[in-house]
């Protein structure tokens, strides 16, 4: 069985050649604020059609933890997978576990379009103010534990775009140690 790689990088998410970039998207799929308006505006109308047609099929509203797949229009990836992150609201109110969803149902959708590659970005800990580390603990184990039922996907990057989501997803992936996954730093 070939390794499955786990590699963290900070950079800019929407630049990376990958088969999935995953989009931190807001309920109406039609773009909001921080990524979601980068990804949106950088990927095109195509891309931004798709998601229309998308939110006019599911009423509107994409639940928290959900995720859907569109294309990547003018990004470098292939596809797009859009996933709804929760607001931190004090995190009594099903906050981690809609972000395990966030994080899993992504994963669920690249495996069904046979991904060898996915990206994630650091999702909730923008606008919707997830705490940063309770938000990386709930993404590594998250992917840690599920990564290798996965059959087709061999490759998660975690991509931050600032220093202290990369300075504490470095600090946690450093004590890491599982003999099926391999961990890389960058």
């Amino acid at each position: 069985m070939a390794f499955k790689k786990i590699t963290l990088i900070q950079n800019d998410i929407t630049k990376l050649e990958v088969d999935v970039l995953v989009n931190s998207a807001n309920k109406s799929l039609l773009g909001g604020g921080g990524l979601d308006y980068i990804i949106h505006k950088k990927a095109g109308v195509e891309m931004q059609q798709e998601c229309r047609r998308i939110h006019d099929e599911i009423g509107g509203s994409l639940p928290n933890g959900q995720a859907v797949v569109t294309m990547a229009g003018n990004l470098s990836a292939k596809y797009l997978i859009h996933t709804v992150g929760p607001r931190w609201l004090g995190g009594s109110k099903n906050e981690a576990e809609e972000l395990c969803n966030a994080y899993l149902n992504s994963l669920v959708k690249a495996n069904e379009i046979k991904a060898k590659s996915i990206s994630f970005p650091n999702i909730s800990t923008g606008v919707y103010n997830y705490p940063k580390l309770k938000a990386a603990e709930i993404a590594i184990g998250t992917v840690l534990s599920s990564l290798p039922s996965f059959e087709h996907i061999e490759q998660v990057y975690f991509v931050c775009y600032d220093q202290e989501n990369y300075n504490i997803y470095k600090s946690i992936l450093s004590n890491l140690d599982d003999p099926k996954i391999q961990i890389n730093i960058v």
